[in-house]
């Protein structure tokens, strides 16, 4: 029996070639190049008021940095399921984290604002390749009794890494230049890069499979219209033509992608998992409480900087112990999902995450560091009880076939609902802080009145987003009020 087990894990031991290898490393190398990708996407939260001066920027202009990474993250993920099957896993691992030194060189010698944005798009691809192949291998190289702790490591990892992002660019931001955070990744993925070559291995069968361009196209074009044109509103006001016309021709291109993913053979998103309204009703309410969550580490940053003139590692470990916490809360929220269902983890998760964005929407001159510490660890533990278990919960309600298709439609959604939901909130701010800006008049007269003027304009914008954000949740919320229970049965 002992002889029959052993045999049997070291089935995982063996690549596409009949090769075997050591399992650990491989998880190592994978985990490491995760980690430095994650850590990527909230590095620049804290950076964002040391931007607009960098480079002359306005909040509505600087969100950039962020939506445009989420957005090409969101395009990706879905085309990485046929790059698995087309192209052999070391070689498609190895070229994302090429693409991703490429960006990251790109963001720290950018002369320009659009060079910047240009190296974050390529920092995108490459993550929007890298996640969705990490957690492949990770389901094929565990045997099924050892993947719930595999993922757990793994989820634990990719959460950890956000939360150490905002503390490690605040003290690299206050101490020399915001160029740095991109200069010191690129040894650890140099190292990556160079594990990878020695330690990575065939996973996943190849396949002879046609990627469809003209889905890749027609998302690219739709979503990034959508997005141009509801970031351009801040700056060039909703009547401008390149506003209107932008979402116009972003939303019919989006219609069009719609149509053809429903009537080809092979989709880029197998859109037809909507079908359960278990799985429409988690996806929403994940895709809306992401963008309650990413705009609010987005304002956080730039309230503590720009308002209460506080160091960028100062709003760094404002966001930190939330975030750690979130961490340990996802593998616990996790296993408790089993026993005791959706409801009783999500709506008090939910409830947690209103109590504590309402002071938010009440931002003043005298609101302190302890109190966005704390209302903001209380909005990180309740998302820690609502993410991960609202997946679950959606692909529950399919069958085993459509899982994979699931999770590239719930990925999908999140980043692109997400960006577009953040450039709306940070358009809003920007028109609420245009409004209240005092005349040109008083800062000759006046500046001390006007300069406070200034900041009372951008509490102004700040607290009617997160008034929005308090919205977005309700409407989670609500999603999950009639999403109904269901248990997956044992295979």
């Amino acid at each position: 029996m002992v002889e029959m087990k052993k045999v049997e894990n070291e089935a995982y031991n063996i690549d596409i070639h009949g090769k075997t290898f050591r399992r650990i490393p491989l998880i190592i190398t994978i985990l490491f190049g995760s980690l430095v990708a994650v850590l990527n996407q909230t590095l620049l939260s804290t950076a964002l008021p040391k931007l607009m001066l960098h480079f002359d920027l306005v909040a509505s202009q600087v969100q950039w940095v962020t939506t445009a990474f989420m957005l090409t993250n969101g395009v990706m993920i879905p085309m990485t399921a046929l790059l698995l099957e087309k192209i052999s896993t070391k070689k498609l691992y190895i070229f994302s984290m090429f693409v991703f030194a490429g960006g990251t060189i790109l963001c720290a010698f950018s002369p320009s604002y659009p060079v910047l944005i240009a190296g974050r798009v390529f920092q995108a691809i490459a993550c929007g390749i890298l996640m969705p192949l990490v957690n492949t291998v990770f389901v094929l190289t565990f045997p099924a009794e050892k993947r719930g702790l595999a993922m757990g490591i793994y989820g634990l990892v990719i959460s950890f890494g956000p939360a150490l992002g905002p503390v490690i660019a605040g003290f690299f931001i206050d101490r020399f230049s915001w160029q740095f955070l991109f200069i010191g990744l690129l040894p650890f993925v140099a190292v990556d890069i160079i594990l990878a070559f020695f330690l990575m291995r065939d996973i996943v069968p190849s396949k002879s499979v046609k990627i469809d361009i003209k889905s890749l196209v027609l998302s690219a074009v739709g979503f990034g219209g959508m997005l141009f044109g509801f970031s351009s509103a801040g700056s060039r006001g909703w009547s401008s033509p390149y506003v209107y016309l932008s979402i116009l021709i972003g939303s019919a291109t989006v219609v069009v992608f719609v149509i053809r993913q429903l009537s080809i053979y092979n989709p880029s998103l197998q859109l037809r998992v909507f079908k359960s309204p278990t799985f429409t009703l988690t996806t929403v309410a994940n895709s809306f409480l992401n963008i309650a969550h990413v705009a609010s580490t987005l304002l956080i940053p730039i309230f503590i900087q720009s308002v209460l003139g506080r160091s960028a590692f100062t709003s760094g470990m404002v966001l930190f112990p939330g975030a750690f916490i979130m961490a340990f809360v996802m593998l616990i929220s996790g296993r408790l999902f089993d026993r005791y269902g959706i409801k009783r983890l999500v709506i008090p998760g939910i409830i947690l995450v209103i109590i504590s964005v309402i002071p938010f929407t009440s931002f003043s001159l005298d609101t302190s560091i302890l109190e966005l510490t704390i209302f903001n660890g209380f909005r990180f533990i309740g998302l820690g009880f609502i993410f991960m278990n609202l997946q679950a919960a959606g692909m529950n309600a399919l069958p085993t076939e459509l899982l994979h298709h699931a999770t590239a439609v719930t990925n999908t959604s999140r980043q692109i609902v997400g960006s577009i939901g953040v450039a709306i909130l940070v358009t809003i701010m920007s028109n609420i802080e245009l409004r209240n800006i005092p005349g040109a008049a008083l800062e000759q007269t006046n500046p001390a009145m006007y300069n406070e003027g200034l900041l009372n304009a951008t509490i102004s914008g700040m607290n009617v987003a997160f008034m929005c954000v308090l919205g977005i949740v309700l409407v989670g919320f609500v999603c999950i009020l009639f999403v109904k229970e269901t248990k997956k049965k044992a295979e």
